[in-house]
């Protein structure tokens, strides 16, 4: 299965190793900034992560090394070929951790090729929301949502649209003020930390405080489009479990 490729990578982040544990490797730490986890906390327990709707989109894995709290490793389970994560945390000098992500397990050919460089770039955009979420919001549990859809067109054609759909600029800078404009689209405003051509980065005040991330991704003639947030506190939830339908039901409304 595997050609040797790995995705490496790593992100300075506030917090003792202990902190940076809780947020990497239990269920309800990475349900902060990632996708929802289950995390059976333990060498050989079970891992499960859901990115949608319904049972073909929860993908279920193996707590292969538990090493707190600078070690855990997730896989497929034992004798299962395919991806694996191991996630290193280093205490540095200042109250701060690096965290190391190494990504394994990737095969030969076009559609792994594929799947690595998407990999690769959705990472580096996860692993600023992991930096997020332990700066701003250090102890806190965040209840993500995460809806998605497939559009077809071009990135740059989806990107567009979306953007242009929401009303917002196409391209803001760092530091700009973020405000969905859009009569049948839920609340969402915020303050642009991270922007490339394809998505942004927000750290919300609007339904509740929290990040979000708005993002085109993938190459051809359908692109996978999502909006998605992290949103903390009673508010938080309550936001997130009335807007989530809100959000899938704009973006299919969209879709080719």
């Amino acid at each position: 299965m595997s050609d040797d490729r790995s995705i490496e990578l790593e992100i300075e982040v506030p917090g003792t190793p202990e902190e940076v544990w809780e947020a990497i490797a239990t269920g309800p730490g990475i349900s902060s900034w990632y996708v929802p986890h289950t995390v059976e906390e333990r060498a050989g327990g079970s891992a499960s992560a859901r990115f949608g709707p319904g049972p073909e989109m929860e993908i279920p894995g193996r707590v292969a090394a538990w090493e707190p709290p600078h070690r855990v490793v997730f896989d497929g389970g034992e004798g299962v070929d395919g991806l694996a994560f191991e996630w290193l945390v280093e205490a540095r000098d200042g109250g701060t951790c690096i965290v190391r992500l190494v990504n394994t397990g990737f095969g030969s050919g076009d559609d792994w090729d594929a799947q690595y460089d998407g990999m690769t770039e959705g990472w580096a955009m996860f692993l600023l929301n992991l930096k997020l979420h332990l700066t701003h919001f250090d102890g806190q549990l965040a209840r993500a949502v995460i809806p998605s859809a497939m559009w077809a067109g071009s990135r740059d054609d989806a990107w567009s649209t979306l953007t242009s759909g929401l009303g917002i600029p196409p391209s803001p800078a760092v530091g700009q003020r973020i405000d969905v404009d859009a009569p049948d689209a839920p609340t969402l405003v915020g303050t642009v930390v991270d922007a490339t051509p394809w998505r942004l980065s927000l750290l919300l005040d609007k339904p509740a405080p929290g990040t979000a991330i708005l993002a085109a991704e993938g190459m051809g003639d359908q692109v996978s489009v999502s909006i998605w947030s992290y949103l903390y506190g009673t508010d938080g939830a309550a936001a997130a479990e009335h807007d989530e339908p809100l959000w899938q039901s704009w973006l299919d409304q969209r879709a080719g």
